[in-house]
């Protein structure tokens, strides 16, 4: 009894000062972990991808791929042939966006050149109406006459800016595209050994765990992985109904570039919750080259779309297709947000689904339990 007390206080004490240690040298650990994330990133981004892509590659096994009949030759290519299927899709997909939007911008580019005269004399025609001194006026209408020269102007005195600002985008774009292409191979590997790794996994397990833990592990990684693999189909199917209804009203209010915005406002409709506001801004700035007025109507027009697939669809497809009321949806994107940008979002809403589901089993048996003690205590 004494050895028990004796080592709960040593338990007790380590832990007050490890809480200590780290509330001291908070930020040095943060650091610290960031450093850490920030090494591994391409790694984590491939188990997120690999995941994700998992959906789709299962799908293709099964789907297209499942009259077939299994031999030694057609088991060894049927899951290559799977991941590039599934691959190809995608890039096909983001291709497709980048045809539709890059053509567009460079024509709305074109038209605001064009249109920037008519903009001078309606700005000037408002200053007007306004009673603007002359001399205000006067000075406006030089600046904008002026507006392509000050921009020149400007890049020849801070020529020694622009180019840092030019290496340090070169470098950057650098750093993207190496860590893109191993977070690629990186998840490629795992789906094509995904079999291979879990074996890895369960014989290390068995080696050093528990059978009991172990129980508990594989329970876990079940859940989660059923748990995000619905997320990805609710998501994908939420992307597609907002896109479509964004499209059938664009139609309605005859409002320009409706097939462009759509497709570009449902691909962004992937980052749970806040991802269609990121097309909007693009979609608001091609409408306002043509019209400011229908720019202003598109917005207004998302704004109440977003207000009804945030409080009808989103919670209905994707909290339902993942167990998780949508309170705790909008809660879960809104934390992923403020901690991780737009990888957190996407990433907030399927970890808490998780922690929902392994929180309401616990609480359930803990429930049954105590139920169960209950009988035998009035029993006795």
């Amino acid at each position: 009894m004494k050895y028990k007390t004796r080592k709960d206080i040593i338990f007790i004490i380590t832990y007050v000062a490890l809480i200590i240690f780290a509330l001291v040298n908070f930020e040095s650990i943060l650091k610290f972990i960031q450093n850490i994330v920030n090494i591994f990133s391409p790694f984590l981004l491939g188990i997120i991808l690999a995941f994700a892509l998992n959906v789709l590659v299962n799908f293709i096994e099964r789907k297209v791929f499942g009259k077939v009949k299994n031999g030694k030759f057609w088991s060894k290519i049927k899951r290559p042939i799977s991941i590039t299927i599934s691959l190809v899709l995608v890039i096909l997909m983001i291709a497709f966006i980048m045809n539709l939007l890059i053509p567009q911008l460079k024509n709305s580019v074109s038209l605001l050149t064009e249109s920037l005269p008519e903009y001078k004399e309606d700005i000037i025609d408002i200053l007007n109406r306004f009673d603007v001194d002359e001399d205000n006026i006067n000075k406006v209408s030089e600046y904008l006459d002026n507006f392509s020269k000050i921009i020149t102007d400007y890049i020849k005195d801070n020529s020694k800016d622009v180019i840092t600002v030019t290496t340090e985008v070169a470098t950057s774009v650098f750093e993207v595209v190496s860590k893109g292409v191993i977070t690629i191979v990186f998840a490629i590997y795992m789906l094509a050994q995904k079999e291979t790794l879990t074996r890895q996994i369960n014989k290390l397990m068995d080696a050093y765990l528990k059978p009991r833990i172990i129980y508990k592990i594989k329970s876990v990684a079940t859940m989660a992985n059923k748990t995000f693999s619905n997320f990805v189909t609710g998501q994908c199917l939420e992307a597609l109904i907002f896109g479509c209804l964004c499209f059938i009203g664009m139609l309605i209010f005859r409002l320009p570039y409706a097939a462009t915005i759509s497709v570009l406002i449902g691909f962004t409709a992937l980052i749970p919750v806040f991802g269609a506001f990121i097309g909007t801004i693009f979609g608001a700035f091609l409408i306002c080259i043509v019209s400011p007025f229908k720019a202003i109507m598109f917005i207004i027009f998302i704004v109440i779309l977003q207000q009804i697939e945030n409080n009808l669809i989103y919670p209905r497809v994707v909290g339902k297709s993942i167990g998780l009321p949508g309170m705790w949806v909008l809660l879960a994107v809104t934390v992923g947000a403020s901690i991780g940008g737009i990888l957190g979002m996407f990433i907030a809403t399927p970890l808490c689904s998780l922690f929902y589901a392994l929180l309401t089993q616990f609480v359930n048996d803990r429930i049954k339990r105590n139920k169960i003690i209950n009988k035998v205590e009035e029993k006795a």
